[in-house]
């Protein structure tokens, strides 16, 4: 399969990009739809290690026209890849100290004795997190406890009997954190880009407020949860067999830790500190109640991104000493390199996608292509706005893509005389719930990059969840949606007139 796989692709690469190129008028359009199909090849069937394959726009672009080898160059390096690798360097430096034991032990206490119960404790709490700050920073935070349960659980129970139950555990956390940012406009990026489009291009319109989104998003996100939930556990439980944790099982195994020393303080407080920089960072506005972000204190707030704060505690690991040996510090540079770069690189290639996308116009064509529902049933025009950004996003930055399609949603509800927001809304929403590849959204990434799963595990679990959130975006925006926000099919706006 490998070596078919090394041989196919770039022929199919180079029959888009010659007979096959479905736009004579740009080029360009074939040569990057061909690239994405050989990248998404090599990274589904592994044919060679995926950071290589993540490599690929560094030569196609250049040598097709697509861009320059400057400009690709610049999109493996970003403020997203800083904030992954300062969230994986604390992660490491909590392993390092053996502080992951401490969290992992004191978790399950609270999450009770059953597997199911953990499971829907950690999503739960990434849910809640990612509807306040960005869900690739509760990823983060998020990850070192996961890995830490997962250890405990290895350690009491055999791998017969787990099976493949940590993958529910990892993947519960990438989608929950995905789902939960859906819920309120300040969640996820592409909540924001809808936002600001809707409001640039109808001034005159309603204010969309966060209690009205959080009013309409909410019933969604519970039901894309629910389903996360039995979707993971049917699909990965452990054996039915498996005997129930006794609590006084893991006070035991607590106590046994013994006293906390103090380079596990430093770090529990480090880690502390980056909860609640990372969370108070930006204004938390809920209706009419804003609290300010710190940020805030400083003469450029826009310039402090969640990535300042990753490589600040960073910095600070590496120069705050040991207590028993002063010539050494909470973190060095032997423990940091174990940092899984290969996911950098795949992090880094996905980006680099992004951009091709949007520069060599595939974007657009790709959403005037929705011209076609011209004339059909307004659940059939969501239903397809829903199915084109869900899969799109599967290979490209949701950010980019929602900023790419919005405004072409805008003129195709002109043209097809409906209400914008029947468009926009699914797109939107469409965005944020991509589940089957690792460069989908950031929490796929960031969970692929502790090497504990593969991507034809998450193809699965993935293209079930894609399906059951277009279905529940379509109807519930089409039902619900036109009741929160006021709509009738058939029916348009003044200011949109």
């Amino acid at each position: 399969m490998q070596r078919i796989s090394q041989v196919l692709f770039p022929i199919v690469f180079m029959l888009f990009s010659t007979v096959l190129n479905p736009s004579e008028e740009n080029p360009l359009i074939g040569k990057m739809l061909g690239v994405a199909i050989w990248m998404a090849g090599w990274w589904i069937t592994e044919a060679v290690p995926i950071a290589i394959a993540s490599l690929l726009p560094l030569v196609l672009f250049p040598l097709t026209g697509i861009s320059s080898g400057k400009v690709v160059s610049a999109s493996y390096v970003n403020d997203i890849i800083f904030l992954f690798i300062g969230g994986f360097i604390i992660a490491l430096a909590i392993e390092k100290w053996d502080v992951h034991r401490r969290i992992a032990l004191r978790t399950l206490l609270f999450f009770g004795k059953g597997l199911f119960s953990v499971l829907v404790g950690f999503m739960a709490i990434s849910a809640f997190l990612s509807m306040w700050i960005s869900n690739t920073a509760t990823t983060l935070l998020m990850l070192p406890l996961v890995l830490s349960v997962i250890d405990e659980l290895e350690a009491l129970y055999s791998k017969k009997e787990m099976g493949k139950f940590k993958i529910a555990l990892l993947l519960g956390v990438a989608y929950s954190c995905s789902i939960g940012g859906i819920s309120t406009l300040i969640g996820t990026p592409p909540n924001l880009v809808f936002i600001k489009t809707f409001s640039n291009a109808y001034p005159d319109a309603p204010e969309i407020t966060f209690a009205n989104w959080l009013f309409f998003a909410l019933p969604i996100t519970i039901v894309l949860f629910i389903s996360a939930v039995i979707v993971l556990y049917f699909l990965f439980r452990p054996s039915k067999n498996i005997k129930p944790i006794q609590p006084s099982f893991f006070e035991e195994n607590y106590k046994a830790l013994g006293k906390r020393t103090y380079e596990q303080t430093m770090i529990l407080v480090l880690f502390t500190l980056f909860v609640v920089l990372l969370v108070f960072r930006a204004d938390i506005v809920i209706g009419n109640f804003k609290i300010p972000g710190w940020r805030n204190l400083f003469a450029q707030p826009s310039y402090i991104v969640d990535a300042v704060v990753a490589i600040f505690i960073t910095i600070l690991l590496f120069i705050i000493p040991s207590k028993n040996n002063a010539k050494k510090y909470l973190m060095d540079w032997k423990t940091a390199v174990k940092l899984p770069w290969g996911i950098v690189l795949l992090f880094g290639g996905g980006f680099a996608l992004a951009k091709g996308f949007q520069t060599s116009g595939l974007s657009e064509w790709i959403g005037e292509k929705l011209t076609v529902l011209s004339g059909s049933p307004i659940l059939v025009i969501i239903l397809g706005c829903a199915v084109l950004m869900a899969f799109l996003t599967e290979f490209t930055s949701n950010v980019a893509t929602t900023q790419a399609l919005l405004p072409l949603s805008i003129a195709l509800s002109t043209s097809l005389q409906v209400h914008p927001l029947y468009l926009m809304i699914p797109l939107t929403m469409a965005a944020s719930l991509a589940f089957m590849l690792p460069v989908a959204t950031a929490p796929n990434a960031i969970i692929f990059g502790s090497n504990q799963l593969k991507i034809k595990q998450m193809l699965l679990p993935g293209f079930i969840l894609n399906c059951i959130g277009i279905i529940v975006i379509t109807f519930m925006m089409y039902y619900w949606g036109s009741y929160v926000f006021d709509l009738s099919p058939g029916i348009l706006p003044e200011w949109m007139k």
